[in-house]
């Protein structure tokens, strides 16, 4: 088990913190809490992203897998219109 602090990348104000083995089992435990959060970088291949509030979450560099695409758009509140 490692200790994981998922913080908010404006605030520096800490969103979560919590233990498990991978930062994917935080993000996944705590979804509903991480607008804001800096996850810059994070392997978030095979993460359940549904019911995700990632509005103003830095993902930059951060892995997904293509089918979870939709997933993420949703999350982050993006409308993608024809």
């Amino acid at each position: 088990m490692e200790k994981f602090t998922i913080k908010n990348r404006f605030t520096q104000k800490i969103i979560v913190e919590d233990e498990a083995e991978t930062l994917r089992e935080v993000v996944e435990k705590n979804k509903a809490n991480l607008g804001g959060a800096d996850l810059w970088g994070t392997n978030l291949r095979g993460a359940d992203l549904r019911g995700t509030n990632l509005r103003g979450a830095d993902l930059r560099g951060a892995k997904i897998k293509i089918t979870q695409k939709e997933d993420i758009i949703r999350a982050l509140g993006i409308i993608i219109e024809e």
